[in-house]
């Protein structure tokens, strides 16, 4: 008898097994939002990272635009260290008209071994319908 409970036994495992690898953990829904929110955070930095400045003055907002004084605004536009390639984290909604975005800008390879990115965020607000614009610069 014990033989046979065995393959029984094995097979149970296995299905246990299968059925349990089969669940993944889902990704919270989105609102459309969201989406226009994280659009303008990958916009902006594709301006930056391509330093196209008209662009990323386009996608400030006009808070910003009026109180950051225009060197500083070219210097980080323009600078030497401007990122290779970026990451843009999941989003958190602060409030119904604005999210705020962590990110990894990652600059270009050297001669070193390993990098850090440096970390930031992004805070993006609503403007109108269906438009935003960058509140906070990294």
């Amino acid at each position: 008898m014990p033989r046979l409970y065995r393959p029984i036994l094995a097979c149970l495992i296995l299905l246990s097994a299968l059925v349990h690898g089969r669940s993944k953990a889902t990704s919270p829904p989105v609102d459309s939002d969201y989406v226009y929110a994280l659009a303008t955070a990958n916009n902006f930095l594709h301006a930056w990272q391509s330093q196209d400045q008209e662009t990323a003055i386009l996608l400030l907002s006009d808070r910003l635009k009026q109180h950051i004084v225009e060197t500083t605004l070219d210097s980080h536009l323009n600078s030497k260290a401007k990122p290779q390639s970026f990451e843009i984290g999941r989003g958190k909604k602060l409030r119904s008209d604005r999210y705020q975005f962590p990110i990894a800008l990652f600059p270009a390879p050297s001669n070193v071994r390993t990098m850090r990115p440096q970390m930031a965020t992004l805070l993006v607000i609503k403007t109108g319908k269906n438009e935003w614009a960058i509140d906070k610069l990294p």
